[in-house]
């Protein structure tokens, strides 16, 4: 009996097949759920993979603290030393926001084609090119410094070509987590899932800062390596579909007769499992728009996003800014928002669960977060424990919102019951959902370079939480459905 293949790969991965043969080998082994294996292993790989991906975009918000900075008390013999050219003009702030821009509008725009494309293509090895391009254009930023180059173009196409290579992340871990976790506390596992966006960020914050004053070239080159090295883990390991590994005939015959029928309800029970996906044809972009929702929670990541993305890219800075921090301890604090982000995406994900309301748990946390943003302001710089407490509180009500759309809103709207059980659509929705959230994303780093130059970090902040209220009111009309169904 041959085996079924899912229409996302064509072959069952080179270190599955290793794994499969050791099962067959020792009969001691034969009792394992070999289906639980391959499910919680996508879990594991996914999570370390949008890690490494999101390890890979800090390291610019903490070098940025060292390529522009007050070195006129000191003599040096090296003039390249402190500051580094061309961000050693007064316009420093415009040129890193122009970076910012560069790398998220090419991010932007590339999400839309990236989801269309995943749905036609093997997304493990769509993963793993993916994953060796990111970790190469964020280690050619890191040549810079050893090659001496002071090019504002070089820099501008490295971020773009950087911009356009991470857009194989988001299209490719939702598919495969969508393929293996249905519906059933799926805010709770997403949410628990989601805090790769965190962890990443503080491992490329740390891994930054850990050389950002001795050669920041490495702050680069560092998390380059870590995609790099995560994207072959995916080429051996990754399983993104059921089908892929219980068609049948790689399993030992002893094995087939304990679980067939479990491996048989667990592909065939749910549309998302089904082992029939060669033969659905993909969803447009058109009809994936169609689906109720998809608009608005589209527009309300895009402020959502734009807000996460500031503190992404700024926050270092801005605590340099605002303190007598060095550039490191600056970039070990800024650590703590996305502390605070990991717990903020799971509690998202356990309210959403609850009460079954997914926009009215994203309006009422995007509303705390407007006094949680003004408060930071106001008193970040009192003490270092007040800052690091209201850092967290403020990640954890930021990144709530924008990790409970970008997972389990994205994986429930992919798989509307207006698709009648075609799985095709998924990749396509997290696209356009994510996509439109990473135009914000763009926008709010490049309003708060040219804000901040000219009238000040405050005013930064009254950006944000207008940003907020907008995502707010973006989803007025989901809310009062949510609450109109309840009674």
């Amino acid at each position: 009996m041959p085996t079924v293949m899912s229409s996302t790969t064509n072959s069952v991965p080179y270190g599955i097949q290793i794994l499969q043969k050791l099962f067959d080998k020792f009969p001691s082994n034969h009792n394992i759920n070999r289906t639980n294996l391959y499910k919680y292993s996508v879990l594991i790989l996914t999570f370390i993979t949008y890690a490494a991906y999101h390890a890979s975009r800090k390291p610019i918000s903490v070098v940025k603290t060292v390529l522009y900075q007050n070195c006129s008390t000191v003599n040096h013999t090296d003039p390249d030393w402190c500051n580094w050219a061309p961000f050693n003009a007064e316009n420093h702030n415009a040129l890193f926001g122009t970076l910012d821009s560069a790398f998220l509008f090419a991010y932007a725009i590339a999400m839309f084609f990236s989801g269309l494309i995943a749905e036609h293509v093997n997304i493990r090895i769509f993963l793993t090119l993916g994953m060796i391009l990111s970790g190469t254009a964020c280690s050619m930023f890191g040549f810079a410094r050893i090659y001496n180059i002071h090019s504002i173009t070089y820099f501008i196409a490295v971020q773009i070509f950087g911009g356009i290579c991470q857009t194989t992340g988001w299209p490719g871990v939702v598919t495969a987590m969508g393929n293996w976790f249905g519906k059933g506390n799926r805010g709770f596992i997403f949410g628990i899932w989601n805090s790769h966006t965190s962890i990443g960020n503080i491992i490329g914050t740390l891994l930054a800062g850990s050389f950002v004053e001795t050669n920041w070239g490495l702050s680069f080159i560092v998390p380059g390596i870590f995609i790099i090295v995560s994207g072959i883990l995916n080429f051996l390991f990754l399983v993104v579909h059921p089908s892929d590994v219980n068609g049948g005939s790689h399993l030992n015959q002893n094995t087939q007769n304990g679980r067939k029928d479990e491996v048989k309800e667990k592909t065939e029970g749910s549309p998302i499992l089904s082992p029939h996906g060669s033969q659905q044809k993909a969803v447009g972009f058109i009809g994936a728009i169609k689906i109720p929702g998809v608009i608005e929670f589209s527009m309300c990541l895009f402020f959502a996003k734009l807000v996460s993305y500031t503190f992404l890219y700024w926050l270092p800075n801005y605590i340099k800014y605002s303190s007598t921090y060095s550039p490191s301890e600056s970039a070990d604090l800024s650590t703590f928002f996305d502390v605070g982000g990991i717990f903020g995406g799971i509690a998202a994900g356990i309210f959403s669960d609850m009460f079954g309301k997914s926009a009215c748990t994203c309006a009422v946390m995007l509303f705390l977060a407007i006094p949680s943003l003004y408060t930071y302001n106001l008193l970040s710089s009192v003490n270092v424990y007040i800052n690091i407490a209201m850092l967290a509180l403020a990640g954890g009500l930021v990144n709530g919102p924008y990790a409970l759309i970008t997972t389990a809103v994205s994986a429930e709207l992919g798989t509307h019951s207006s698709l009648k059980g075609n799985a095709k659509a998924l990749s396509t929705v997290t696209s356009i959902i994510d996509g439109t959230g990473s135009i914000g994303a763009a926008v709010g780093p490049l309003l708060a370079a040219y804000i901040s130059n000219g009238f000040g970090w405050t005013s930064v902040f009254y950006m944000l939480m207008g940003s907020n209220v907008l995502a707010i009111l973006l989803l007025t009309r989901l809310v009062k459905r949510e609450i109109y169904n309840v009674g």
